[in-house]
């Protein structure tokens, strides 16, 4: 699966992300979700998951226009990542962030038509504007195809890396523990620049860029050698914001 998005963003979704974060501007109902005991939060999400997966398979939502299927998809995923974590007796906050967030946007209500406005805008926010890991894409086993949902994530980061003051990005790749320590190393490399050639057809300069491979030397989960993990096959985009050194 891959963290972003499922389909994170697109100019059309501009103002609804706007919209959102507004009312959410702590993001204390994600907080509020991760809190949770771990069962009632595996219940929580896998309901929110099926309510995603019901609405990516309905051909009305599909043809509506509106941001409505691409959240549900961004929602499926996300949510699914999460009750990965779940099912194991494990919380992982990134995941639970990006379910609640996606979540959200999905199911809630169209606002009104704003009146013009009286006051000047206030500055463009910062919200939702990872300060670290900008977004995290998974891979099949032993696979560099980038994940379905991987064209919405890189247009989230092309499109707001001036609002979210994102310089530089580092792309790193990696791989679970199956496999020879050699062969992973390329592997992680390989699905690094898979991403890296994204975001520069995306339009962010590749001078910006940097690309790198970890192979399995920074799992996510600790495992044994040799056992497949979904968790550990990734690519994290690492950013470096204004004023970072």
């Amino acid at each position: 699966m891959a963290h972003q998005p499922g389909h994170w963003m697109t100019r059309g979704m501009a103002g609804a992300l706007a919209a959102f974060l507004l009312a959410q501007p702590d993001g204390a109902m994600a907080q509020a979700l991760a809190d949770r005991p771990i069962g009632e939060l595996r219940t929580e999400v896998r309901s929110r998951y099926d309510a995603a997966l019901a609405m990516t398979v309905d051909p009305k939502v599909a043809a509506a226009d509106s941001n409505g299927y691409a959240w549900a998809s961004e929602a499926k995923a996300q949510c699914g990542i999460a009750l990965g974590f779940l099912k194991s007796n494990s919380k992982d906050a990134e995941s639970l962030r990006r379910c609640d967030f996606a979540y959200g946007m999905m199911t809630r209500q169209p606002a009104p038509p704003a009146e013009a406005p009286l006051v000047p805008p206030p500055p463009p926010s910062t919200e939702n504007c990872p300060p670290e890991v900008a977004s995290t894409f998974y891979f099949d086993w032993d696979s560099t195809v980038a994940p379905a949902d991987a064209a919405q994530s890189v247009a989230f980061m092309a499109e707001n890396r001036t609002r979210c003051g994102w310089r530089s990005f580092t792309v790193v790749g990696h791989t679970d523990r199956s496999g020879p320590d050699r062969y992973n190393d390329g592997l992680a490399l390989r699905r690094a620049h898979v991403i890296a050639d994204m975001m520069g057809g995306a339009g962010i300069p590749a001078g910006a860029i940097a690309v790198s491979g970890m192979g399995e030397r920074q799992p996510r989960v600790q495992t044994l050698d040799g056992e497949r993990t979904p968790e550990n096959r990734r690519v994290e985009v690492e950013v470096n914001a204004m004023g970072e050194q």
